[in-house]
């Protein structure tokens, strides 16, 4: 099992590390709008995350065709593990450039341009705008940044290992090819 669960989650994280990357290039030149990027977000997560389900897949054509539905989340929760540890790792290394704090930066302005637009009061702007000094206070923090960057891609992870280990539990989803 542990070859399964590193083969696929180093390839799940490299490729939902190096998505992240481009959108994040993306939204920030603005290619994407920050309104969207989120959605997009969300869908390059899926892409990268699918490898949780092949490598399930993987697991129960190796050990004997068949695979339970609890065995079959293991396997998916540890690959989502390390996809998600390569993800937060990639943030890491963005923010740490300088690009991740301009890229937030740009979000912040962003984000109270909208708020006037939307006809929001003078004071409510100003309370969101010392809400995302705070905010930012705490988003130093290494441990603080890294963790909620894992609880990004995490949840999706949990439901794609929830869906491939229900559907891969039947022995007629895709089964092995005989030898």
């Amino acid at each position: 099992m542990r070859r399964v669960v590193i083969v696929y989650g180093l390839i799940s994280g490299v490729i939902a590390g190096a998505l992240m990357w481009i959108l994040v290039t993306f939204v920030k030149n603005g290619s994407i709008s920050f309104d969207s990027g989120v959605t997009w977000g969300y869908a390059t997560m899926i892409v990268a995350l699918s490898l949780v389900f092949f490598g399930v897949k993987s697991y129960r054509d190796t050990y004997g065709g068949q695979i339970t539905f609890l065995k079959g989340v293991q396997v998916g929760i540890l690959i989502s593990l390390i996809s998600a540890v390569c993800y937060a790792a990639t943030w890491e290394v963005y923010h740490r450039t300088g690009l991740g704090q301009e890229f937030i930066q740009k979000y912040t302005v962003y984000y109270l341009d909208k708020m006037k637009q939307d006809g929001a009061s003078e004071t409510d702007i100003d309370k969101a705008r010392a809400e995302g000094e705070q905010f930012m206070a705490l988003y130093n923090n290494f441990f603080v940044r890294f963790g909620m960057t894992l609880m990004e891609i995490l949840p999706v992870g949990v439901i794609v290992t929830l869906v491939s280990a229900a559907l891969l539990r039947k022995r007629e989803v895709l089964p092995a090819e005989p030898a």
